[in-house]
């Protein structure tokens, strides 16, 4: 007898009677792989926990570390509670439920101040008798969706029924729901018909395809504001604001069975604006020169250590690659020089590549391990290969990756 589950199971579901527990895939927090794992051995009688590694630079890095998985505390929840878009609403809803008094402001942390400000004054909150009221006449709770950091989704509705299959959040909806793409439910598969970004609705229809799609996208990246500013080694390194332009620009049907490009379908979609945190690096023209890298190699050698960088992210801050982005490029025009940027993938920042920015030195030493102990010859998932790539992993060089990072590092290689 066994339960197949996704991971609501380790949400403290006492199930009792299990022996073992196979976990197909590091987590991508300690916190999680223990909840898992305690899924089994409920009672008095002893129990095995199984993880599996799969093709993942994080998954490898750790089946080689133990030590990173058991002799480590669980993580540090990462938020960032002076992002707008997570302090407006939690106040809101504070003063729905209770008036604040103006002392009271100051326990939502240091910009709680001057957004109680912004918020009397774009008529959101009001002080009355001097306390805060909350003016809407909905309650702002049902503003907020659990599910969701963009605080809106998308509905996925089969076509002539209107039953609703799921929800998508509105950040990963063009990639996920855009139309000719095909979205598993339960097992079954469906193919979106229709995407009706005023509505906020993709419409989706049962299909027996025998391929699947993937998105392709470019992704411009401004600087819009340096918060802080570091180096490793002689290569500056910052954290602050950016602003990042992404367009779906297409996709791609591979077939099940092989992998093989069938063929690629163009797409006509409106950019999506995030501004956002992140963390950079302006690569000086010395490092690459000492990294021996060629003017050719160059995009392929920074986009494969954005890749592996981004896979090793989670070993130093709470997320999993799908809340980060990244973005590397021979020449950027706000740093004249090649640059790496990793950002959050969430309005106006969760706090991950802040936690990135404060470990950069042993993020960027484990990303470098992984990448040159990976057994591959050119590049494989394990390594620089992402499963997100909006360019299809193309351009990477696997080599060129390990001379830059090693050359970021102070470090030799070979």
């Amino acid at each position: 007898m066994a339960i197949a589950s996704t991971n609501a199971l380790e949400l403290g579901i006492d199930i009792g009677s299990l022996d073992a527990a196979i976990l197909t895939g590091y987590p991508g927090t300690r916190a999680s792989m223990w909840q898992q794992a305690g899924r089994a051995g409920r009672r008095d009688t002893g129990s095995l926990a199984v993880l599996i590694a799969q093709d993942d630079p994080l998954d490898q890095y750790l089946v080689t570390h133990p030590e990173d998985l058991f002799e480590k505390p669980p993580e540090a929840a990462v938020i960032d509670p002076s992002n707008r878009f997570v302090l407006e609403p939690h106040l809101a809803c504070a003063a729905r439920e209770y008036p604040l008094a103006e002392e009271e402001v100051s326990i939502f942390g240091d910009a709680a101040p001057a957004t109680v400000e912004r918020m009397v004054s774009d008529g959101r909150l009001v002080l009355r008798r001097g306390t805060l009221h909350e003016r809407g006449r909905g309650s702002p709770h049902r503003a907020i969706d659990i599910r969701s950091a963009s605080g809106s989704v998308y509905s996925i509705v089969v076509e002539g029924t209107g039953e609703l299959i799921g929800t998508v959040d509105e950040s990963r909806a063009f990639v996920h729901v855009h139309p000719g793409a095909i979205y598993l439910h339960q097992g079954e598969q469906f193919e979106v018909v229709d995407l009706d970004i005023g509505g906020k609705v993709a419409v989706v229809r049962r299909t027996e395809a025998d391929y699947y799609t993937q998105s392709r996208d470019i992704t411009d990246i401004s600087v819009e504001g340096v918060e802080d500013e570091d180096a490793i080694r002689e290569t500056p390194m910052f954290f602050g604001t950016v602003r990042v332009t992404r367009q779906i620009t297409g996709y791609v049907r591979r077939l099940h069975v092989t992998g093989d490009i069938v063929d690629t379908v163009p797409l006509v979609l409106p950019p999506q604006p995030l501004e956002t945190k992140a963390v950079w690096w302006a690569i000086p023209a010395e490092v690459i020169s000492r990294a021996a890298i060629s003017p050719a190699a160059l995009p392929g050698s920074a986009h494969a250590a954005e890749h592996a960088a981004i896979g090793l992210l989670p070993l130093v801050a709470t997320c999993d690659r799908w809340d980060v982005g990244g973005v590397s490029t021979a020449m950027h025009p706000d740093t004249e020089s090649c640059a790496i940027f990793v950002y959050d993938g969430y309005e106006g920042g969760a706090g991950i590549t802040e936690r990135g920015f404060l470990a950069a030195e042993r993020w960027l030493s484990a990303t470098l391990e992984q990448v040159r102990n990976c057994p591959c010859s050119h590049g494989c998932p394990s390594c620089v290969q992402s499963p997100k790539c909006g360019n299809g992993n193309e351009p990477l060089d696997k080599a060129g990756a390990v001379a830059l990072l090693s050359a970021m590092l102070g470090k030799t290689w070979g």
